[in-house]
């Protein structure tokens, strides 16, 4: 007996299987059975599962019977006439949606040339198959299925207009290209999408060549003078925010510049930016640790001495400072209520970025590379047009990674430059490559886009022909100026006295083991001297019981907690270790240091 489960209940079980779910099949098809449910019938653990509920993802096919598509030219007529919508071909059954499970049953054709009486469905387009990100990656079926995967992932983190009214809104943290383009070469997927109006690239003349090993582990060489056209250049945005909130009592916080008597005081030029409002107006210029937005805080916790202090030594500055490591412009500040009524104030700074080298860059294909130089334009090799590329990229990415959709969108951009038209480029459906090759040769071109190109700095030809022409390229998130971090002395934590951690907080930058064991590998142990002493403190220790001593910095003396006496000797030691000596004697072990005077 086969057992029938239904939206992961067992409810009941059959001697038929198979004519069970053909006939489930047929009724809902008819219309008989809601079009949702879903029904699956898997032979090898002798189940068939039937579901209908919510959260399963679905896609329409087109039903075949006797190795014929139920969707005719007739169909097709009435479709273009506005007749008949996808609805009504699924309410006909003649389209009809499978979720994951039921498609372990199908046996479905990818083009009406492959049909053959054994398959059962038909797919309305194959770029179906894909999702939004993968079907605008043009000539997919032509690469590697882990390189449109990175294509489709990368394109989620390039830059472009995120939104129309991206001026208007305080968005925590944004990024916009300023000069985005539509690609030469799409999709049938960018014109039914809203990338359509929101581009989210730019269209850069690339050359596939190495270049004094600048472009080596898939490094990107750039035009100078492109760069200082506006190439990928883009705004970040950054809104700060802070609002005078109301404790109980009559206590709340204020914004205003704080006065000199207020706890944690900056410097008074720390304030310089700010108006007689407290707040700094748009259109000034800001950099990491300038106040924005001055403000200032009552004490939270009242003591019997706190009763009596005067009404500034009551209240701590709490001022708004722009993020370390970041610089630029006020772009607005918005002024505005709570739900509560408290006054909200938001302040975003825009920084204009302009690629520089270790900046992020990726074609479609996953052919991602950051920035390895950036050489003047006189320096680059040029065609005998005297074009130069925009973007020089090693061609050791494309043997071992197989983008083969990276070389056919050169070929077919330099045709739809020279024809100005743009080209279409949809996976399992893009323009024949003979309509290219016949473009390429009327404008004197070979038909693979290679080209004879000459060295920049000596004007000799170079040997070898170049792959040279358009392709679009994404800037994306990851630059250099959000990551990059150093430091020299700086912040401690209360408890270990080691420097804190992450970029955020000002922290070290740990040189652990590994990093050890390369000075050691180089023999510079010598350099290791200076390292590894963060937290080096002195310790006072008993000669006579090898315990640390008690520093009573009042009289100005120190004595054992044991033996009482003042023999005592200093240490130099690592905060952490003595840390270590405390938790061991609070536990009952008692640690004794064998100390001798240093000759």
């Amino acid at each position: 007996m086969t057992k029938v489960f239904f939206c992961g209940k067992l409810i009941g079980d059959t001697k038929k299987p198979k004519s069970l779910v053909n006939s489930f099949r047929e009724q809902r098809r008819k219309g008989l059975l809601p079009s949702e449910a879903n029904i699956a019938y898997f032979k090898d653990i002798d189940e068939i599962i039937v579901d209908i509920d919510e959260s399963r993802l679905r896609r329409p096919l087109i039903v075949v019977r006797d190795g014929k598509p139920l969707l005719t030219e007739k169909h097709l007529e009435q479709i273009k006439a506005g007749k008949l919508d996808l609805d009504a071909l699924v309410k006909e059954g003649i389209v009809e949606y499978l979720d994951a499970q039921e498609e372990e049953n199908a046996y479905i054709a990818v083009n009406l040339e492959e049909l053959t009486k054994e398959h059962t469905h038909l797919e309305l387009n194959p770029i179906v198959m894909l999702g939004i990100s993968a079907s605008m990656v043009p000539f997919a079926p032509h690469n590697r299925s882990d390189r449109v995967n990175y294509g489709a992932k990368m394109m989620s983190q390039s830059l472009g207009i995120y939104a129309i009214n991206y001026l208007l809104r305080p968005d925590t943290k944004a990024y916009s290209l300023i000069y985005p383009q539509h690609p030469i070469i799409d999709t049938v997927i960018y014109k039914a999408n809203i990338l359509n109006e929101h581009p989210q690239g730019q269209n850069v003349v690339i050359a596939i060549m190495p270049y004094k090993g600048y472009n080596m582990e898939d490094a990107l060489v750039f035009n100078k003078q492109s760069v200082e056209r506006g190439l990928f250049r883009s705004l970040f945005f950054r809104t700060y925010q802070t609002e005078e909130k109301k404790y109980w009592g009559i206590e709340s916080d204020t914004i205003c510049i704080p006065d000199e008597g207020v706890k944690n005081y900056r410097t008074k030029s720390d304030y310089r930016h700010l108006d007689e409002d407290g707040i700094a107006p748009a259109e000034i210029e800001v950099e990491g640790g300038d106040v924005i937005i001055g403000k200032i805080s009552p004490l939270r916790f009242y003591g019997p001495v706190e009763e009596f202090l005067s009404e500034t030594e009551n209240r701590r500055d709490t001022s708004i400072t722009v993020n370390l490591g970041e610089r630029g412009v006020i772009d607005k500040v918005i002024i505005t209520q709570t739900e509560n009524g408290d006054t909200l104030v938001k302040t975003t700074v825009r920084e204009m970025r302009i690629p520089e080298v270790g900046d992020k860059f990726a074609s479609r294909y996953g052919q991602k590379g950051v920035i390895g130089a950036i050489v003047p334009e006189e320096d680059l090799p040029f065609t005998k047009d005297g074009i130069v590329p925009d973007i020089i990229m090693n061609p050791l990415g494309i043997p071992s990674r197989m983008t083969i959709g990276q070389l056919m969108e050169l070929m077919y951009g330099k045709a739809a430059a020279l024809s100005g038209k743009t080209i279409d480029g949809t996976s399992f459906n893009e323009t024949k490559e003979e309509e290219i090759i016949k473009i390429l040769k009327e404008f004197g071109f070979e038909f693979a886009g290679e080209e004879e190109m000459y060295n920049g700095e000596t004007g000799e030809k170079i040997k070898s022909k170049i792959l040279i022409g358009p392709c679009y390229y994404q800037a994306l998130y990851h630059m250099v100026r959000d990551k990059y971090f150093m430091r020299a002395r700086g912040p401690t934590t209360i408890l270990t006295r080691q420097p804190t951690e992450g970029k955020a907080r000002e922290g070290g930058l740990r040189f652990g083991e590994m990093e050890k064991d390369c000075l050691l590998a180089h023999g510079a142990s010598l350099t290791l001297k200076e390292r590894f002493s963060s937290d080096e403190t002195e310790v006072p220790v008993c000669k006579n019981c090898g315990i640390v001593a008690i520093d009573n910095q009042v009289k100005g003396i120190s004595y054992c907690p044991l033996c009482n006496k003042t023999d005592i000797v200093r240490i130099k030691t690592s905060y952490a270790f003595k840390l270590a000596l405390d938790e061991m004697i609070s536990m009952g072990v008692y640690p004794k240091l064998h100390v001798k005077e240093k000759l």
